[in-house]
Formats: C-alpha cells, sequence, structure tokens
C-alpha cells in the first residue's frame, strides 16, 4: 500500500481481526454502561415498597443518573480530548462499576446514598461513552466510517434488554442488591480498554505524537514500525482544548444541540407515554399493552440497523432529514390516529412501529456524525456535548409532557385522552427541528476523511482527502 502519510496508509487498510476486536470491546461498553443505567427502573419498583418511599424521593432516585451523565458527557467528553479517549473509558467504566458495587451494599432506606450513587454511574456512563463513540469513529477506515461506527450504538439496546431480562429472570433468586451488583460488569470492558484496545491515531497525530500514533498503526495491522509510513502530514501546533472552542462555530454548537435534544425528547415521550396510551385506548392492562409495545421497540432496533447501513450509501446529511420528517410524519399521524382502528389493528400502534425507524434508528446516525463534524482534536468534546443534550432531552420530554396534560407528575406524567394529540404534535414537531436542522447545516462527511484542524466547512468538507466508500 503505497501512501504518502501514516492516516492514508491506515486508511487504505482492510478491516483485519484487531479492529474486529477493538469494535467488540467498544460495543461492551455500551451494552453494560446502558444496562446499568436503565435496570434502576426495576430496583426502583423493588424499592420503593420496601422502603416506603415518597413520590419525589423515587423520582430523585430514577432523575440522579440522568444528571450524571449529562454532567459526564460534556465535561468528560472534553477532558478526553486533552488525556485521550482511552483515559476517559477506563475512568467512565470503573466509576460506573463503582457506584453500582456501592449501591449493592447501600444500608437500608438510604435512599439518599442511593440517589447520589446512582449520579455516579450516569458520570461514567457519559464519561465512557462520549470517547467511546469518537475513539470508533477515528478507529474505523474512512471507507468504513458512515457504517461500522453506527452499528456499535445498535448494542445499547442489548444493554436495555439484558436490564429487562434479569429484572424478569433473576430478581426473585440473588434479590435486589444481587441484581445491582452486576452493575459491576462495565469492569470488564474497562480492563481490556486499558489493556488491548489501541489509542487513536488520529488523537496522537492531532496532539503531534506522531511516533506513538505510528507504533499504534503498526501494532493495529500486525506490522512493524518500519512498514509504516513515518510522515504525518501538516499539522498543527497542539494547543489544549478549552470548553469555549466549542462554540468556536456557532452553527455546529447548535446544531449538535438541537439534533441531539430533538432527537432524545422525541423518542422518550413516545416510550414514556406509549404503553399507557395503548391501554387506556385498547382498554387493557398495562402490562398487555407492555407486551404490545415490544413491536415497537423491536422496530427501533430494525431502524438502528437499517440507519446505520443507509448512511453509506447515501450520507448522513441525507438520513438526518429522513429520520427527522420521519419523525415528525409518523407521530402526528399516531396523534390523530390515536383512536382509530383498520383491520383490527390500532393505527397509533402501527404509525409507532414505523416511527422507530426515525427516532430509535436516528441514534445510528446521528452519534457518529456528532464526532465527524468536530476536527479531531476537539472531537470527543463534540460528543459530549451532543450527548449532554441527548440525556436533558430525556428530562425536557416529560417535563414538556407534564405541562401538556396539565399534571404536576414532572416524572411520570399520565396520558389523558385529550392530550394525546397537542403532546404528539410536540413530539413531531421536534422531529420537524431535527429534519431542519439537517436541511440547513450542508456539511456532508461521507467519504472524507477527518479533519485535524478547525478547516471543515460544509463548501470544502471535513479533510482534504477523498476516499470512496466501499
Amino acid at each position: 500500500m503505497a501512501s504518502s502519510t501514516m492516516l492514508e496508509f491506515y486508511d487504505a487498510a482492510p478491516l483485519n481481526k484487531r479492529y474486529w476486536f477493538a469494535f467488540s470491546i467498544i460495543s461492551l461498553v455500551f451494552i453494560l454502561e446502558y444496562f446499568d443505567l436503565y435496570v434502576v427502573g426495576f430496583l426502583v419498583a423493588v424499592l420503593g415498597p420496601q422502603w416506603k418511599l415518597t413520590y419525589g424521593q423515587s423520582a430523585l432516585m430514577l432523575l440522579s443518573a440522568g444528571v450524571g451523565s449529562i454532567v459526564g458527557s460534556f465535561f468528560c467528553g472534553h477532558l478526553s480530548d486533552s488525556w485521550g479517549r482511552k483515559a476517559m473509558i477506563i475512568f467512565g467504566t470503573v466509576a460506573c462499576a463503582a457506584g453500582s458495587g456501592l449501591i449493592a451494599i447501600t444500608p437500608d432506606g438510604n435512599w439518599q446514598m442511593f440517589a447520589a450513587l446512582r449520579f455516579v454511574v450516569g458520570l461514567g456512563l457519559g464519561a465512557a461513552v462520549a470517547p467511546s463513540i469518537t475513539l470508533a469513529v477515528e478507529l474505523t477506515p474512512t471507507r468504513y466510517r458512515t457504517f461500522m461506527p453506527g452499528l456499535m450504538i445498535v448494542f445499547a439496546t442489548v444493554g436495555i434488554l439484558i436490564a429487562s431480562g434479569s429484572a424478569a429472570w433473576l430478581l426473585a433468586l440473588i434479590g435486589w442488591r444481587g441484581i445491582a451488583f452486576l452493575g459491576v460488569a462495565p469492569l470488564i470492558p474497562g480492563i481490556l480498554t486499558w489493556r488491548v484496545s489501541p489509542e487513536s491515531m488520529r488523537w496522537l497525530i492531532s496532539r503531534q505524537r506522531t511516533e506513538q500514533a505510528r507504533a499504534a498503526i503498526a501494532h493495529q495491522l500486525g506490522l512493524t514500525l518500519e512498514q509504516v509510513p513515518a510522515t504525518a502530514g501538516p499539522v498543527p501546533k497542539p494547543e489544549k482544548p478549552t470548553l469555549r472552542e466549542l462554540y468556536s462555530d456557532p452553527a455546529r454548537f447548535w446544531f449538535s444541540v438541537v439534533v441531539g435534544l430533538c432527537l432524545s425528547t422525541a423518542g422518550y415521550g413516545v416510550y414514556l407515554w406509549g404503553p399507557t396510551i395503548v391501554a387506556m385506548k385498547l382498554n387493557m392492562s398495562v402490562k398487555d399493552a407492555g407486551q404490545i409495545f415490544f413491536f415497537v421497540a423491536l422496530s427501533g432496533v430494525t431502524g438502528k440497523i437499517i440507519m446505520s447501513i443507509l448512511p453509506h450509501f447515501i450520507g448522513r446529511r441525507r438520513v438526518g432529514e429522513i429520520c427527522g420528517y420521519g419523525i415528525m410524519i409518523t407521530l402526528a399521524l399516531a396523534g390523530w390516529f390515536n383512536a382509530s382502528v383498520y383491520a383490527g389493528l390500532p393505527l397509533f400502534v402501527v404509525f409507532l412501529c414505523i416511527g422507530a425507524l426515525f427516532f430509535d434508528g436516528g441514534h445510528s446516525n446521528c452519534s457518529p456524525y456528532a464526532a465527524e463534524i468536530f476536527p479531531v482534536r476537539k472531537a470527543a468534546g463534540g460528543v459530549g456535548l451532543y450527548q449532554a443534550a441527548n440525556s436533558v432531552g430525556k428530562i425536557i420530554g416529560p417535563l414538556s409532557l407534564a405541562v401538556i396534560a396539565g399534571t404536576d407528575n414532572l416524572v411520570a406524567p399520565k396520558a389523558t385522552a385529550e392530550a394525546v394529540f397537542p403532546a404528539f404534535l410536540f413530539l413531531a414537531f421536534c422531529g420537524l427541528c431535527m429534519g431542519i436542522a439537517f436541511t440547513l447545516y450542508r456539511l456532508e462527511t461521507r467519504g472524507k476523511s477527518l479533519a485535524m484542524a478547525e478547516s471543515a466547512s460544509p463548501e470544502t468538507g471535513v479533510g482534504a482527502q477523498q476516499v470512496q466508500p466501499t
């Protein structure tokens, strides 16, 4: 492979077994971190009656991890640009595991300690996920980059399914403390990241640590150091990234915030209200409605797979527009036909199943894109900004729906027949805002090398090198 720089050399290489091993480690981070994040719902369901918790106490226990995730995503994503992707992944997995392990030995009734430790779990989640997404993008050769990193996002759903399965099958056997202790599992990918996973060679080059980058490429490709080109091409003088720099391009900053916020608000609003509305409209129990809603979740997994593959052929901007406007159309129709049945099928469920392709699938496209639109030296901070906005959406969603429903329950507002249409019109509006953001922000990253410096623009592309996707 004759190439002028070490990154061009790496981009021309095939996906080998070491890449797939790194892919597996990052995917395992997503699985176990999201298991830790979502298992708390089952724990609080058990502890509420046992500890005689008030609504406010339960709410704090549930929301504390979300607040921790906002803090971890934003600040630890930024620190990853200074300290490296591996360092923050290790920190995040250790923090998440430590918080979960300590929850397992929390004294009975001490909900304050439980909530504080859940904040630590959320902090670890945010600290690990932002650099994991960035590392996935930066380890993938350019011609595969609009395909492979998105597939890793699918594994977050696996973590949620494991949390549900653990509660269903193990809770009676090992109790809530045993389930909580399972949360130490993120130590496994943390140790593997420390011992085996490579540091991002693109980040090393952005810090002018070219010999380390060369060694990382040689190790990743299974070559000797002499077989890898010694030149890294022009690299600007490394400077310590600052939080203020995230706003150096206001359009990019607000694009990341709007997309992260709107995508999460729409999806979380659906999963918050959906089962209750189905139960109300079809006169069935919430348990039976939850079983029907399984098909919405299954459609969401399918959407993540589709939206991982589609950008490889039509680009991330077009897929972002499809997801945004798709959310708008399907959720507006779900709200309008919320009481209608056709051929025995409730149209509300039908439109939500179609909508899940977009509001769940959009994450596989938008999360890697958040890393690609920022130069490498501050890419993890960009992902952290997007993830923080995403976490805020999980809180804004129920708050907004509570206002629409006219209730003071700000965590799980109860659906009413009168509130269904305006609520879903609001969620559809979130999709519209996301679609407009992609329409107006004209930077396409498909087939373009990642920028080392602040040189990306919609006109010039992400980098100087144009690579044909395969």
